[in-house]
């Protein structure tokens, strides 16, 4: 039998962040296309809409009108995904939809309560991050830093989730450059199998300063030396690029500082200017990838908050997942 071909044979690969398996099918690339294709998506967008809600100047569909802005705007989100305020969800509510039985074991709900912004990255409707400079960029991360401390210090919230989803591929209902805030009650599923990771790791070592992502970035930054382990795409003084080796989707990238940083509020002003070249580079390389602008869903994970009390476990990166497979029409 042949030796085994990490390009031919199936196999499965551990994402210690998450605790879980993914199966990797590689020569499954070879085969023939003939699913779903998507139109190429390369409009024209003028620098300012009159009917875009989130130009400067303009008015909702709310009827609130944006400021006339000339850096990074922020404002509470029109159609929130959740409120500061709203009932309970009572036995005899849930029991209305979940009907009597088994209710608390097969059948739970707990409200949710926090707070949504948005965040507009420039008053040009026609650009998207990677035509953004370096500049440009280091004010949405100040802005991101402002946000974060701030909704902090608020008791009720738990969590501060800062994302971007760009394009209409990625569920994006306006393209004018914005990302937004979900601050809330509790921490989500996915950051919270990672925080429970970086902890059992640091708990696991007999370092006090033991952390999961120090460890993957050094060990990340010596495999970029060979060819056939080099999973870096860039890297500059505060933070690296990478192809994480759990990777699910085909061109999925993690920026992660290269430094144990808890939050984005810790960046120093050189490590704001980092962040903000290093996501100017790579959504530069994914543009050009396949010469169209470049859908993703984009979040930054972090401590939850910047009071949390596993903070100091906790390391910042950046996770982005773009749906493209083989070209700017295939997803």
């Amino acid at each position: 039998m042949s030796e085994f071909s990490f390009s031919d044979h199936s196999h499965r690969r551990f994402n210690p962040l998450t605790q879980t398996w993914v199966l990797c099918s590689p020569h499954r690339a070879k085969r023939p296309w003939l699913g779903q294709v998507e139109e190429a998506a390369n409009e024209q967008r003028p620098a300012y809409d009159p009917q875009c809600y989130l130009c400067p100047g303009n008015r909702r569909a709310t009827g609130a009108q944006n400021a006339q802005y000339s850096s990074t705007y922020v404002f509470p989100n029109d159609y929130a995904a959740v409120h500061a305020a709203q009932p309970d969800c009572t036995r005899a509510a849930l029991a209305q939809v979940a009907g009597t039985q088994a209710i608390g074991e097969l059948f739970r709900v707990e409200s949710t309560l926090g707070q949504c912004k948005v965040l507009c990255f420039s008053p040009r409707h026609d650009l998207t991050l990677p035509e953004l400079s370096v500049d440009e960029i280091s004010a949405v991360v100040r802005a991101w830093q402002q946000i974060y401390t701030s909704l902090s210090e608020d008791p009720d919230i738990r969590y501060v989730q800062l994302f971007e989803n760009k394009g209409a591929m990625m569920g994006c209902s306006n393209p004018h450059p914005h990302g937004q805030v979900w601050a809330l009650s509790d921490v989500p599923s996915e950051p919270a199998k990672e925080i429970a990771s970086l902890l059992a790791y640091r708990q696991a070592h007999a370092e006090p300063d033991a952390c999961l992502l120090c460890s993957y970035v050094a060990a990340e930054l010596a495999n970029a030396h060979a060819p056939p382990t080099n999973r870096v795409v860039l890297q500059n003084d505060s933070f690296v690029v990478l192809v994480p080796f759990w990777a699910v989707w085909p061109f999925e990238t993690m920026i992660v500082a290269k430094t144990h940083v808890a939050n984005v509020s810790q960046l120093d002003t050189q490590q704001v200017r980092d962040l903000a070249a290093a996501m100017q580079a790579l959504t530069i390389r994914y543009d050009n990838l396949f010469q169209c602008s470049f859908p993703y869903s984009m979040g930054l994970h972090q401590s939850p908050t910047a009071t949390h009390p596993d903070a100091g476990c906790c390391h910042l990166h950046l996770h982005f997942y773009p749906p493209l497979l083989r070209s700017a029409t295939v997803r």
